[in-house]
């Protein structure tokens, strides 16, 4: 299962974006969901992630500029991004993590193919 993201693209400093990523229908209300980053020469790391439950977290440089959030109805989940810095600048990646009823990891996570996000000074 190929996750689909979007809404990537150049945007100045200071700027926003919004992220979209069409998830798979199957127990996506059950799953938990994130977005992850991967900056040039850099290794993947957790952006935010939003729980079954609603409960959200998020990485230290991007608290109070970032908001995940999720539309069950549609199997969608989205990444507000706002008040960029070029240090966001990164290929982002979105996760999905099926759960069992006792709150495990079912199966291997899908991942969407990425989407480029560029912040210039």
């Amino acid at each position: 299962v190929q996750l689909q993201a979007s809404g990537g693209g150049l945007v100045q400093s200071g700027g926003s974006l919004r992220l979209s990523c069409a998830a798979s229908a199957v127990m996506f209300s059950v799953s938990n969901l994130a977005w992850y980053r991967q900056p040039p020469g850099k290794e993947r790391e957790l952006v935010a992630i939003i729980r079954s439950s609603g409960r959200t977290n998020y990485a230290d440089s991007v608290k109070g500029r970032f908001t995940i959030s999720r539309d069950n109805a549609n199997n969608t989940v989205y990444l507000q991004m706002n008040s960029l810095k070029p240090e966001d600048t990164a290929v982002y990646y979105c996760k999905q993590q099926r759960l069992t009823a006792w709150g495990t990891p079912d199966g291997m996570p899908y991942w969407g193919k990425g989407t480029q996000v560029t912040v210039s000074s």
